[in-house]
């Protein structure tokens, strides 16, 4: 377990983790107090929320009413008869609204079935709404647990740092959005010094740090070998290998191969069981009721699901309710353990195949995997991932704690401890480029097409894709990657201030990837870099190239033409 120092601040700070999920969220929380160490703690109370002990994660839902006003949100929009009232009122239904950010690369991944968002709302704009409402429920859940509350919270009204969670697989452009919801949430200003108010981490990582939080990783990393971080939540599956660095203190940790994030979570298991009950009910009188015996299913049989042995039944409606054809007996549909073990086997033969995938990538011998997030919590899923497991000498766990929160509790520990030094390149970035036409080379001569001429006078061939940061790099925290690059143009007026930079970032299994016209549609462009060379055009002098002209003078001597020599003087620009 850590062992964290006292906070060195100068001041009081509020440090708030926001963990949306596709389905459910949850916040965790830390008050740095200068001198005292820093606790993790948990927001375990909403408004609207059924179980008076409290929960610590909430429903991802958000209903807007015809004005485009939020009318329910979080545990409000799953009470008891909201949807009718939404249907009365004319109100529209945010959902999974975190898988419609996902990267242009993942577009096709759960394509189908990601619920559209309502008319005139983007993700932007859902998401600064729910993560105002995360905000503002953070905020009284302190003002109401914490001795003088109030002049809590009005002492670190100005200082208030925001860590925001997401799967493995997004990136910049993503948590550029997610700065912007923040912003239009009026949660930070649009400036830098409030964009420097937020801190994105991995739901892998969070999830790292929370086990090492929980003290869970002391034993697997005893022999020095790798263990595996597996968040299964509601839309995506994060999986990330980390071992400890060699010669460097305790708890610090690298990643040992490229994480993983692939779209297999618990809301695809309902998918499957709504496309089995389509079928199933088809010419029946029950189905319209498709979609109601789904979301009863998702609600209990899917959680309460341990073996295929037993019967399992799902409540959808009254004692009147019944085809006995159907195996439907007061409001119940029964279902064979092996039907609803078929909804769950796409999402666990990916996960493992996901699982072995990364053990196979990973630098040092895995041994240890830890099962957290929501989906972790299925009895039936854990089973079977241990019993594949076992066979291959795996040990699988999962944290005796509230798996919901896991990742939420570890971005707080992500703000305050930085375990992670180390991480792997998941893809290979550079630039597109172009270099020297070599006549005798084939891949050359097969893109005769692209030759041009440069300024100097030298024949060069374009498409070509040059690496500055390869795939299954280890990047420390601090390192630079840099290669050298010349622009060339025939005046400084030509370059352009500011000057802009593609970074295109190469996806495909090729290791040495060397053209853009090959595997077209594995490159895509990640950032562009914007460079003001104001300073630099104005040093800029002309080079001679090798194509610099040359001159005579002519003219008619009784009708022959004569020349002479000529000089040919340049000024600089």
């Amino acid at each position: 377990m850590s062992t964290r120092s006292p906070y060195s601040g100068a001041s009081r700070k509020l440090v708030l983790a926001l963990d949306v999920g596709t389905t459910f969220s949850g916040i965790s929380y830390c008050i740095l107090e200068p001198g005292h160490v820093p606790q993790i703690k948990g927001v375990t109370r909403f408004p609207a929320q059924e179980r008076v002990g409290g929960d610590s994660k909430i429903p991802s839902i958000v209903y807007y009413n015809k004005q485009g006003e939020v009318a329910a949100i979080g545990a409000e929009a799953v009470k008891d008869g909201i949807e009718g009232v939404a249907d009365e009122e004319g109100w529209s239904k945010a959902e999974w609204f975190k898988l419609h950010l996902r990267p242009a690369h993942m577009a096709n991944e759960g394509k189908d079935h990601v619920p559209v968002l309502p008319k005139r709302k983007s993700t932007i704009d859902v998401f600064a709404d729910f993560l105002r409402y995360l905000y503002e429920c953070a905020l009284a859940y302190i003002r109401d647990s914490h001795c003088n509350g109030a002049q809590l919270l009005a002492s670190v009204e100005q200082n208030i740092e925001f860590v925001l969670t997401h799967p493995n697989g997004w990136e910049g452009a993503q948590q550029a959005q997610m700065r912007k919801a923040l912003v239009c949430g009026r949660l930070i200003p649009d400036t830098g010094p409030g964009h420097a108010r937020v801190h994105f981490v991995t739901e892998g990582e969070a999830g790292l740090h929370f086990c090492v939080e929980n003290g869970l990783t002391t034993e697997a990393l005893k022999n020095g070998e790798g263990i595996m971080i597996v968040d299964a939540g509601g839309g995506t599956v994060d999986i990330s290998a980390y071992g400890q660095m060699p010669n460097s203190e305790w708890m610090t940790f690298q990643e040992i191969a490229p994480s993983q994030c692939i779209f297999e979570g618990s809301v695809f298991v309902t998918r499957n069981a709504r496309t089995f009950l389509q079928d199933r009910l088809r010419d029946s009188i029950f189905c319209e009721e498709v979609d109601h015996i789904a979301t009863c299913f998702d609600k209990t049989t899917k959680l309460t699901f341990r073996n295929t042995h037993e019967p399992q039944f799902i409540k959808f409606g009254l004692s009147r309710d019944k085809d006995h054809s159907l195996n439907i007996r007061s409001g119940q549909l029964k279902l064979t353990g092996n039907n609803v073990a078929s909804f769950f086997e796409p999402c666990l033969a990916s996960i493992t195949q996901a699982i072995i995938s990364q053990t196979k990538d990973a630098t040092r011998k895995i041994t240890s995997v830890f099962l957290i997030g929501g989906f972790g919590s299925n009895d039936w899923l854990f089973s079977q991932l241990k019993s594949c497991l076992k066979q291959r000498e795996i040990d699988l766990c999962r944290p005796d704690s509230y798996l919901n929160k896991a990742v939420a509790d570890g971005a707080i520990s992500f703000y305050l401890d930085r375990f992670v030094k180390a991480r792997v390149a998941r893809y290979t970035f550079g630039v597109k480029s172009y270099t020297t036409y070599d006549r005798n080379n084939a891949e050359h001569r097969h893109r005769v097409d692209s030759v041009f001429t440069d300024s100097d006078g030298v024949q060069c061939v374009q498409h070509v894709f040059s690496p500055i940061l390869k795939k299954n790099t280890e990047v420390m925290e601090t390192m630079e990657f840099r290669e050298k690059f010349f622009r060339q143009a025939d005046s400084p007026l030509a370059f352009q201030n500011p000057m802009l930079d593609e970074i295109i970032c190469y996806r495909g299994p090729d290791e040495n990837p060397c053209w853009v016209d090959v595997d077209r549609e594995m490159y895509s462009t990640l950032c562009t870099v914007v460079s003001d060379i104001s300073s630099i055009r104005d040093h800029l002098r002309r080079q001679r190239g090798n194509d610099e002209l040359t001159a005579q003078i002519s003219w008619k001597d009784h009708g022959r033409e004569r020349r002479g020599p000529a000089k040919v003087i340049y000024l600089d620009q």
